[in-house]
C-alpha cells in the first residue's frame, strides 16, 4: 500500500507513524505536517524525530498549513506536554524539513502516482488535506481512500461536549473532505477509547528492549496521566495508531457506511461529526464509520510490528 501520513505529532501520532514504517506492506511515500496538537514548527520538528527514531531518515517530511483555514489555532499541550512528544528524552533531528509545502507535495504526488493507488492517513486536522482538494480538484478521484482518526458519536467529543479535537480545530476543512465524494474509512473516538494501553500492554512495549519500544512506553506513560484524571479509565487510548491498524487489518474492526456531515455554524456543536449511525436521514452514506475493535487483536499486532524496528 502506498500511503501519505498527514500528521500533527502528538504521542499517538508517534507511535502510528513508527506502525506505518514498521510494516512491510506500507510504502510510505511521505509525511506531511499540520499544526494541531501543537504548533506546525513543532510538528514538523517531531515527525522528523520520529522518522530519526525508526532509522528511516530517508523519509521526507514536508511542513504544511501554520493555521486552520477560518479559525484561530487550538493546541491540545495540555494533553501532550509543551513539544508535543514529552514523556522520553528525545534528540533534535538532523534529517532535513523537505523545501516544498506540503499541499504541493501532495497535490504532486497524486497527480504523479497511478489513480487509485495513493491512501491519505489524516491523523490531526484536516487543513493540508481539503486545501489540496480545493486548489486540485482533480486529485479527488485519484485517492484511492482516506483513513483518518476523528469524530465521535456515541462517545461525543473530547475537546467540547459535543466535538473531537481534530475535527474540531478546522471543521471547515472535514466539511470540505467529507463531501469530496473520496472512499472515507473514519476512526472516531467510539473505537479507539476501546485501544486502552494498559499496564500490561504497555509493559509489552517496554519488554521489546530496543529504543523504540521504550520510547513508546514512556510516550504512552506520559499521555496516560490526562486519560486517568479525565475518564478514570485503565490506561490511555491510542488513538492514531488506529488508522494503521485498519489499514494492516481490518478485519479486527467493525463499523457501518453512514452519512456523516460536519457542523461548522453552531458555537455550541462547532466541529460536530453528525453521524447517521441508525439511518434516520435519506442522505446518501458517505463514510464507513468505525464503531468497534477487537484491542487484543490490535495490541498484538502493534507491539509485533514495533518489535521490528
Amino acid at each position: 500500500m502506498k500511503i501519505i501520513i498527514d500528521t500533527d505529532p502528538g504521542q499517538d501520532d508517534a507511535v502510528a507513524i513508527l506502525m506505518a514504517l514498521a510494516s512491510p506492506e506500507i510504502e510510505l511515500l511521505g509525511l506531511t505536517a499540520v499544526a494541531g496538537n501543537v504548533p506546525l514548527e513543532l510538528t514538523a520538528r517531531n515527525a522528523r524525530i520520529v522518522c530519526e527514531l525508526a532509522g528511516r531518515p530517508d523519509i521526507a517530511v514536508f511542513a504544511g498549513c501554520d493555521r486552520p483555514l477560518m479559525r484561530t489555532l487550538v493546541t491540545a499541550e495540555h494533553v501532550h506536554g509543551r513539544t508535543g512528544l514529552d514523556g522520553p528524552d528525545l534528540p533534535d533531528p538532523t534529517m532535513p524539513l523537505q523545501e516544498a509545502h506540503a499541499v504541493d507535495f501532495l497535490i504532486e504526488t497524486l497527480r504523479r502516482e497511478p489513480a487509485g493507488t495513493v491512501t491519505l492517513c489524516p491523523l490531526g486536522p484536516l487543513t493540508n488535506i481539503a486545501v489540496a482538494l480545493a486548489r486540485a480538484p482533480d486529485i479527488a478521484p485519484r485517492i484511492a481512500r482516506i483513513v483518518l482518526m476523528g469524530g465521535a458519536y456515541f462517545e461525543v467529543g473530547n475537546i467540547t461536549p459535543t466535538a473531537e479535537f481534530n475535527i474540531y480545530v478546522d471543521p471547515e476543512a472535514a466539511d470540505i473532505v467529507f463531501r469530496a465524494g473520496v472512499p472515507l474509512t473514519v476512526l472516531p473516538l467510539d473505537a479507539t477509547h476501546k485501544a486502552l494501553v494498559t499496564t500490561a500492554r504497555n509493559d509489552a512495549f517496554r519488554a521489546l528492549g530496543t529504543p523504540v519500544g521504550r520510547t513508546v512506553a514512556e510516550m504512552t506513560d506520559f499521555f496516560e496521566r490526562f486519560d486517568l484524571a479525565k475518564y478514570g479509565s485503565d490506561g490511555a487510548p491510542l488513538h492514531d495508531p488506529t488508522v494503521i491498524g485498519w489499514l494492516l487489518a481490518p478485519e479486527l474492526f467493525r463499523g457501518r457506511e453512514i452519512n456523516v456531515e460536519i457542523e461548522t455554524r453552531s458555537d455550541l456543536t462547532r466541529g460536530m461529526t453528525v453521524a447517521d449511525w441508525w439511518g434516520v436521514t435519506d442522505r446518501p452514506a458517505n463514510a464507513l464509520f468505525i464503531g468497534d475493535l477487537d484491542a487484543d487483536g490490535f495490541f498484538s499486532l502493534l507491539t509485533e510490528r514495533l518489535g521490528r524496528l
